[in-house]
């Protein structure tokens, strides 16, 4: 798949995984939904759901390490930075030839456009807060979100 066809479907995910409402609840939702595949995969995997900023939900499985809690802060600032998923980010720059560092002159050690953080959006909204997923590559981290996010809203990939 080119840069810009992945690019075209991140976004599409982006416009299609969309809330009505977004309550604690509905964050428990989700994170069980990633908590009981990672414990069938044997995930090494940190998850977090924080919606303005509140922490709701933050998880890690056996075999994480405080390095996983980093890459989540750094990719969901990803988020809010740009209100794109951190893949999507992280896929622009590379389809352009450039950095975060060279284009959007931030520091790598506070932004990194790695897939596995994604906004959430309430339609005709916004977005309100970011679900993240490290521990595996970028691909496998996104699409646990996106698995996981889809189930809840009962959405087909």
């Amino acid at each position: 798949m080119s840069d810009r066809e992945l690019l075209e479907k991140l976004l599409l995910q982006e416009k299609t995984l969309q809330f009505g409402e977004f309550s604690h609840d509905t964050a428990f939702q989700i994170a069980e939904k990633i908590y009981r595949r990672a414990r069938e995969q044997l995930w090494a995997v940190t998850v977090d759901i924080s919606r303005f900023g509140q922490q709701l939900v933050h998880f890690s499985m056996p075999g994480t390490a405080r390095d996983n809690d980093e890459w989540i802060r750094r990719k969901c600032r990803v988020v809010e930075r740009f209100s794109h998923s951190s893949y999507y980010m992280g896929v622009y720059y590379q389809s352009i030839g450039k950095t975060i560092e060279s284009e959007s002159f931030l520091d790598s050690r506070e932004y990194i456009p790695f897939g596995g953080a994604f906004p959430i959006i309430i339609r005709n909204t916004g977005v309100i807060g970011t679900m993240a997923v490290s521990g595996l590559s970028q691909e496998r981290d996104h699409g646990a979100v996106i698995d996981a996010l889809s189930e809840v809203l009962n959405i087909g990939q």
